[in-house]
Parts: structure tokens; sequence; C-alpha cells
């Protein structure tokens, strides 16, 4: 069972709990005409990580990107050109930090906290998108579900982490704007902090554990954690 009060190892989703995905948002409306295709490549991307993991198959998640991207195409009588997925893992590699993610590091950082990431994103060489978005020096490690093969939420994802650390996971706490990840988080013991970003809500399903801590900035996300850590 996870334990909220117990936390010493906060894990952070980067793709749109960090970094904003919304600046992804003009290469749709030039290719599609609308900036809302966004909405449907980015679950499509997700779905289909998620089928190859359960499926026992795994493919780079630059390459899953292109192909995602030339589906909704397809679905959309676009063709997607090899220039266009080129400029898509440029803007992917690119995107900024929100606002209240530098304050919030900050907290967390200054509470002692270790912080870390794990996304499904390959690691890239320097400057990487986190160090790009001005917020790497947060982190003590990054760890990249590409020295896996499989993605999240797959519990060996969360169970790379707690090894590098040595950490049972009631002591870590994942950190995402999506509900999935939180759920497989929470499943492989550790505790569960959701950003509400647009487009992502939490999901109301009879005896499924809601989010240990749930809150609409990261900002006051920080806070209540670092709230339950004191009232131990």
């Amino acid at each position: 069972m996870s334990d909220p009060t117990a936390t010493k190892l906060i894990v952070f989703d980067v793709n749109e709990t960090l970094l904003d995905i919304t600046t992804l948002a003009p290469l749709f409306t030039r290719l599609f005409g609308r900036a809302d295709v966004l909405r449907e490549w980015f679950p499509e991307l997700i779905l289909y990580s998620q089928a190859l993991t359960l499926s026992g198959r795994y493919a780079p998640f630059g390459a899953l990107a292109g192909s995602t991207l030339r589906m909704v195409g397809a679905n959309h009588d676009v063709a997607i050109t090899d220039d266009d997925i080129a400029e898509l893992k440029s803007l992917i590699t690119a995107m900024p930090a929100y606002a209240d993610v530098a304050p919030a590091l900050t907290k967390l950082q200054n509470a002692g906290f270790t912080l870390v990431t794990l996304t499904n994103s390959a690691p890239s060489p320097s400057p990487t998108p986190l160090e790009k978005a001005g917020i790497n020096h947060f982190f003590d490690r990054n760890f990249s579900i590409a020295d896996l093969n499989v993605y999240k939420p797959h519990p060996k994802t969360y169970d790379m982490v707690a090894q590098a650390y040595g950490v049972e996971p009631q002591h870590m706490c994942m950190v995402a704007c999506h509900l999935w990840d939180i759920i497989g988080a929470q499943a492989f013991g550790c505790s569960g902090a959701f950003i509400a970003r647009p487009h992502n809500s939490t999901l109301d399903v009879p005896d499924m554990p809601q989010p240990d801590f749930i809150a609409q900035s990261l900002d006051a996300l920080a806070d209540q954690i670092i709230a339950a850590h004191q009232a131990t």
C-alpha cells in the first residue's frame, strides 16, 4: 500500500506534466488546418505504446510518434512527409516548461526531497529537452523506459527507479498529469500526485484508488506533498 506521508523520492513524468506539448499545435494547424488534432495524435501515441508493451513488442518512442502521425494523417486524408516527421521530432525536443514547474521544483528540492524523472521518451544528447527547458538541474537522475523496452505503466518502469535508489515503492511518489501513469505507479505501491493539465482529468471508477494528491497547478501539488510529509 502507498503511504503519501512516507515519500522520499518524487518521480516526475515529463511530456505534458513538466513540458508544454501545446507548443506543437502550430504543426498540426499547418498539416490539418486544426490545432486540436494534436489531441487526437497524442492519445493515439500513448495507446499504441501501451498496446506494444501488452503485446510483448517495442518500438522507440520517436519512431512510434512519427508512425502515429502518419496514421492520423491517413485518417484525415493528409499525406505526412519525412520533413513533417522531422519537424515533429525537433519540436518535441524543444518544448518549454510550464510556468509553474520551476517554483514547484524549487519548493520540493528545498524541502529535502530527491527529484527524478521517468519518461517514455528516449534519452537524447545534450542539450536534452530538460536542459533546453532550463529545469534539468533540479533532478538527481533522469530515467527512460528505453532502457527496458517496455512503456509506462508497466511495473518494470517504476521498479527501475526503486531499484536504482534502493527504496521501497511506498517511499516513492509519482507525479503526472496522466491518470494512467498514476494508476500504474499506485498499483506498484507508490503514492500518486495528479496535476490537472488541460485535457487531463481524474476518473471515478468504483474500487479504483484516487490519486493521493490532486491539484490544478504543480505549485499547489508541491504544497500538498510537503504538508503531508511534515505531518508525520
